[in-house]
């Protein structure tokens, strides 16, 4: 059986993610309060930004820079100390 989380993008009781999709605390924070749909949607998402930006994901600055717009995308925030861009 599915676990279920509340998710925090969808506002609603939803379908949760299997494990942690990032690592660290984050990973677990996505974990625990972000659904399959929500993930799914940061994850198109995210494909456009590297697509329309030309970024490379092995890129350190790159990796950052999708870490707090995953952020801004999914808890509707910036990360404490993140620059806006």
């Amino acid at each position: 059986m599915a676990r279920s989380v509340f998710c925090d993008k969808l506002q609603r009781q939803v379908e949760g993610l299997d494990r942690p999709p990032w690592p660290g605390e984050l990973g677990q924070r996505l974990y625990e309060h972000i659904g399959r749909k929500a993930w799914q949607q940061w994850l198109d998402y995210q494909t456009m930004l590297i697509n329309e930006n030309r970024l490379s994901p092995r890129d350190p600055d790159t990796r950052k820079f999708l870490a707090v717009e995953m952020q801004r995308f999914l808890f509707g925030e910036s990360p404490a100390g993140a620059a806006d861009n």
